[in-house]
């Protein structure tokens, strides 16, 4: 066989190889199998619907599916001392903004970086209209570094507990 030969049968191959692609079994933009209609149905005045809920309470959880008052075990006594006007001396520690914290801990407490140990305090909403005296204890993480604040201050203060707070946090 020659090296001509050889050539024309390449080429012969190739435009073979070529008009195969052109084939519906070795295409690959085959069209799509048709869609078959879907029926849609709009509700009427017999659909069953979802049985509403209370919403001022759900809206002020914060849309929590869980109650908080079932994990909140604050007695009455503890949330009324906590509401008492502020000590005569308190000292202004700073400022931090806050989450929730653990549901699982209970109290009313701020664990915030502003404390290097236990002590009694004051947190303030810093728009000015609540505060609540609580246990500041320490996080372990920078001033700056943010605060988490107990289901139960979370409660007392009536905020949603899906939230961030602005406090200012003072020791008394």
């Amino acid at each position: 066989m020659s090296v001509s030969t050889c050539k024309l049968s390449l080429v012969a191959l190739f435009l073979l190889l070529a008009g195969c692609a052109q084939l519906p079994i070795f295409s690959r933009s085959a069209d799509p199998a048709p869609q078959a209609d879907v029926a849609v149905q709009t509700p009427d005045a017999e659909t069953q619907r979802p049985e509403a809920r209370s919403g001022s309470r759900l809206a002020r959880l914060g849309g929590a599916g869980q109650r908080a008052d079932a994990l909140d075990q604050t007695s009455p006594e503890e949330r009324a001392a906590a509401l008492a006007p502020p000590a005569a001396r308190t000292q202004l520690l700073g400022e931090t903004l806050a989450s929730l914290g653990s549901p699982a801990d209970p109290g009313l407490w701020l664990r915030t970086g502003l404390v290097s140990e236990t002590t009694q305090g004051r947190v303030e909403l810093k728009q000015g209209d609540g505060s609540l005296r609580v246990e500041l204890r320490p996080s372990g993480a920078p001033a700056g570094g943010g605060s988490q604040l107990s289901l139960a201050a979370f409660t007392t203060l009536g905020l949603p507990l899906t939230q961030l707070v602005d406090l200012r946090v003072y020791a008394e």
